[in-house]
């Protein structure tokens, strides 16, 4: 499959499953206290801060990987749509408070929640949509909605605990890889697994396939998390909506930088210097701080690790049966979100 066919068939998958996905998720939110239903709709980037309509939000992998998951198990998307709307809102909960965290105050090139109403406000708009997750989840008319109700709210504990690590990294100095690897599982890995395992549970697939599909989705949260970590530093900001160098500014302990800075000798020692130093960093000390992570080894590692974990999802895909179909469109999407260029 060449990378024009994966992005074609990846923006059709996400084009079908976002109109398959919306009418569900606007529902759910519906629910919610004026207040936290105001916030959440311009979160979801349905309403723009004056109350007219907005251009959508994000491109809604998690929840097409659900849709896909119920038809990896030869049903139809629908059976998968509770998960799809719950993993989209446990999502949307913790970037509201990520955003907050991090003291972020614009996303997509829009003002943040908590920038726009305070802290508080965004607090208690995650709060409720996560609420609104499982209320989605146990009101589905599965047999196997409990079971799919207490995968994601485990996987929400393990998205909390590398969210939490991340947090305990910025003040240690000494992080080593493994410990980044194992907070990325769960800050991002995590909810891309239970996305693509959620819907098969569902449909009521056999313990081998959700397994697979289990597998597949953390790989690719791996591969994903790699390639983002690489494009916050060498990405294009038109493309990222980022400043150029932003990981770096933020002296953030990316997997590029903690690969650099155990394996890159003289470049990691000199880069490991600059992390703990003090003071604001110009554009030439930031290139240099880049170029240390190169030579370091750092781009080159974290890059061909997502390729080596892209792989390793696409393997699991195929050691069981699921329609060819369903199968290349997985493959397609893993593709297209591992494939940007840094």
């Amino acid at each position: 499959m060449t990378a024009s066919t994966a992005t074609d068939t990846a923006t059709a998958v996400l084009r079908r499953c976002r109109e398959i996905v919306t009418p569900g998720l606007r529902a759910a939110v519906a629910r919610l206290d004026p207040a936290s239903r105001e916030q959440a709709s311009y979160h979801l980037g349905w309403t723009e801060l004056d109350g007219s309509p907005g251009n959508g939000g994000g491109k809604a992998v998690r929840p097409a990987l659900a849709l896909l998951s119920a038809e990896a198990a030869g049903a139809t998307a629908a059976a998968g749509l509770p998960g799809a709307v719950a993993v989209e809102l446990v999502h949307n909960f913790s970037l509201l408070h990520d955003d907050l965290m991090d003291g972020d105050t614009e996303r997509r090139h829009r003002r943040t929640v908590w920038a726009q109403w305070g802290a508080p406000s965004a607090i208690l708009t995650g709060d409720a949509l996560l609420a609104l997750a499982v209320e989605v989840l146990l009101e589905a008319e599965s047999p196997h909605a409990a079971r799919a109700a207490w995968l994601v709210t485990g996987t929400t504990r393990e998205l909390i605990r590398g969210q939490a690590e991340d947090i305990a990294f910025e003040r240690r100095t000494d992080v080593a890889v493994d410990e980044c690897l194992a907070m990325a599982a769960g800050k991002t890995g995590a909810l891309l697994a239970v996305s693509a395992e959620v819907g098969a549970v569902l449909a009521g697939a056999d313990a081998a396939l959700t397994a697979a599909l289990r597998t597949y989705g953390a790989e690719l949260g791996a591969a994903f998390q790699l390639v983002d970590d690489l494009l916050g530093i060498w990405g294009d900001p038109a493309v990222t909506g980022k400043p150029v160098l932003s990981d770096l500014r933020s002296r953030k302990k990316s997997l590029p930088v903690t690969y650099a800075v155990h394996h890159g000798g003289t470049a990691g020692r000199d880069l490991a210097r600059w992390l703990t130093g003090t003071g604001t960093d110009t554009e030439p000390e930031l290139r240099r701080a880049a170029a240390l992570v190169e030579s370091g080894g750092g781009r080159d590692w974290a890059a061909a690790e997502a390729r080596r974990r892209m792989s390793l999802a696409e393997k699991a895909l195929a050691g069981v049966e699921l329609p060819d179909v369903t199968r290349a469109e997985l493959v397609a999407l893993g593709r297209h979100l591992t494939d940007r260029e840094f």
